[in-house]
């Protein structure tokens, strides 16, 4: 599933994970390939331009160079997935999890800004009335609980908010977490933060053991590949005894759901809508093109409050409510994600399928259990 070849136009194979980098003589091209589907590939040009100035200096023996190619920066496998980070041209620094893209340095923007400020932003301000017929106005949200982003980019992006003062952040992947800190620079800004708390757990565990609620509850989790970490975070059973109960009266779920392209999005994503739907009064799915991803990709808002803001109310929110300006998102851009096409409203409006762990759903790939149970 992502496979880096380096050739003079034709493809010989070299994969991430098999560690093969050929250094005899500059090679013209370099390319990562994700196989997005059987028979569906997908891949771009890597950097080789500090390759070429490093085998130079290595030729000249003014420099030792330790790891196999420049444009693959890290690799490496922790006990739950497979990590790499690349260095390519179009999209910049690219995080590879389990042979699946997980976010570019130059559009990752799009998908977590999309993630984080429609939740955040439709959650409404509490008026309270207390016994002496006295009210008090409590401004929203102030919690919040991220089930993975180990990334960052997601905690960032809450931080923005002037209301909120509790980020926990519960990713179960240590060596990724402490991956992203050390090389996405981005965001160590937001790793600093005192109003975030990092939880190395069990998303699942670590909410059953809590008795604190929180006003906003967002899934930036692994995508649902077999023998993945993750998908047993999408099922009814999940969302119903785990994520509701620990959310605050008002208070909204959010989750990415996978590829929501015209093709992709019987995938996962319209059965993950209609599983929140089984399980909250309101849910609105949602999504936006991310140009590394090769498609359009969706999540979904879900809960027993209403959740309706018109675009104009959506801007002034995030003027009253956000940190600088957004780079992708505003209301108009927010009311047209959440007018998705006619065939993806009819396959969301007809599909029945409710996902179980007995009933799973998974994208394309595999994940790193179902590679060591299949070769071991």
């Amino acid at each position: 599933m992502g496979d880096i070849s380096c050739s003079n136009g034709i493809a010989n194979g070299n994969g991430v994970h098999g560690k093969v980098f050929p250094l005899n003589g500059y090679r013209k091209s370099c390319w990562y390939e994700e196989e997005i589907e059987e028979n569906l590939r997908w891949s771009f040009a890597l950097n080789r331009f500090m390759d070429i100035i490093l085998r130079q200096l290595q030729e000249a023996r003014l420099f030792t160079c330790k790891t196999a190619s420049p444009s693959i920066l890290h690799t490496g496998a922790t006990q739950y997935q497979d990590i790499a980070l690349l260095d390519t041209k179009p999209f910049g620094k690219a995080l590879v999890i389990d042979g699946k893209l997980q976010s570019a340095e130059t559009d990752e923007f799009i998908y977590h800004e999309s993630l984080v400020h429609p939740a955040l932003l439709h959650h409404a301000n509490v008026l309270w009335l207390h016994l002496d017929l006295t009210f008090t106005f409590d401004s929203s949200p102030r919690t919040v609980f991220i089930m993975g982003g180990g990334e960052g980019s997601t905690a960032r992006e809450i931080l923005r908010h002037r209301t909120v003062e509790k980020v926990i952040m519960c990713d179960i992947d240590e060596e990724v977490v402490e991956f992203c800190k050390s090389y996405l620079i981005v965001n160590r800004e937001a790793f600093c933060d005192p109003r975030l708390q990092l939880i190395i757990n069990d998303a699942r565990a670590e909410l059953e053991s809590r008795d604190e609620g929180y006003d906003v509850i967002i899934g930036d989790l692994a995508d649902p590949i077999e023998g993945g970490p993750c998908y047993k975070l999408y099922t009814q059973s999940f969302y119903e005894f785990t994520v509701k109960p620990r959310l605050n009266n008002g208070g909204i779920f959010v989750t990415q759901a996978g590829p929501a392209g015209i093709f992709s999005h019987t995938e996962v994503f319209s059965c993950i809508y209609n599983t929140l739907r089984q399980v909250f009064k309101y849910v609105v799915p949602y999504s936006a093109h991310i140009p590394s991803f090769a498609d359009t990709w969706g999540w979904v808002m879900a809960s027993d409050s209403p959740i309706a803001l018109s675009a104009d109310e959506l801007d002034l929110r995030m003027k009253q409510r956000i940190k600088g300006e957004n780079r992708y998102l505003d209301g108009k851009t927010f009311s047209s994600a959440s007018t998705l096409s006619k065939a993806v409203r009819n396959s969301l409006d007809n599909e029945t399928h409710v996902y179980t762990e007995g009933t799973a759903r998974f994208i394309y790939g595999h994940g790193t259990s179902y590679r060591n149970i299949t070769q071991g």
